[in-house]
């Protein structure tokens, strides 16, 4: 389930799996897949020197917040309003509390999941940008990751990473990734770029509202 992380441009916002049927991912209004989140990870990983990254990255937007729905009322099978409830709708939260897992097979449910996104949401082109501390255009002068509007430093990035890494808040069914994100992974941990730097796969415990189990 979405978790809260800091940004330094909004606060505190929403990011994660909200279904464990599909690896669809949001972050407060943007919406986009885990699998093509962790393949512009990978791209990144790649870069050799520690300068400016900047790409176009495609992703979905829904600017109502009443057309998102409601995850609370979703969850329980009481409020089927928005995109939110038509998914929860086709893909019904488990009556078996043991079985509320993130399915590693859920990027297979994506032909169903775009059918509903597409009378919900806009696809849009946002930059993905990031910044080294030296940067003309970083003030902050510290390490900034922008996704389109939202800011995160260095180490809510890592954050951000590895809730998907863990398969967010209920983990991975039989904690069995998928293998992009077994990929992103090993990609990140052996990248020399230095937003990856020190990120540890191991340790959860930086993740706000997260527990270790």
């Amino acid at each position: 389930m979405p978790l809260s992380f800091h940004s330094i441009s909004h606060g505190n916002i929403a990011f994660g799996f909200f279904n464990i049927d599909t690896d669809l991912l949001l972050l407060e209004r943007y919406f986009f897949f885990a699998e093509e989140f962790c393949q512009l990870l990978c791209q990144i990983s790649r870069n050799k020197r520690d300068t400016e990254f900047l790409t176009d990255w495609d992703i979905y937007i829904i600017h109502d917040l009443e057309s998102i729905g409601d995850l609370s009322g979703a969850i329980r099978g009481t409020d089927y309003r928005g995109f939110i409830g038509e998914v929860y709708r086709l893909f019904p939260f488990p009556h078996d509390r043991d079985q509320f897992h993130q399915r590693p097979w859920g990027h297979e449910n994506r032909e169903k999941i775009v059918e509903i996104l597409s009378r919900y949401a806009q696809k849009i082109s946002i930059e993905f940008r990031i910044l080294p501390q030296t940067h003309i255009m970083n003030p902050a002068s510290m390490p900034i990751v922008s996704i389109g509007e939202y800011l995160f430093t260095k180490d809510v990035f890592h954050q951000l990473i590895k809730y998907i890494y863990l398969g967010g808040y209920p983990r991975w069914l039989n904690n069995t990734r998928p293998e992009y994100v077994n990929t992103m992974k090993k990609e990140l941990e052996s990248s020399t770029y230095f937003i990856f730097r020190g990120i540890d796969f191991t340790d959860s415990s930086s993740i706000p509202g997260y527990h270790n189990e």
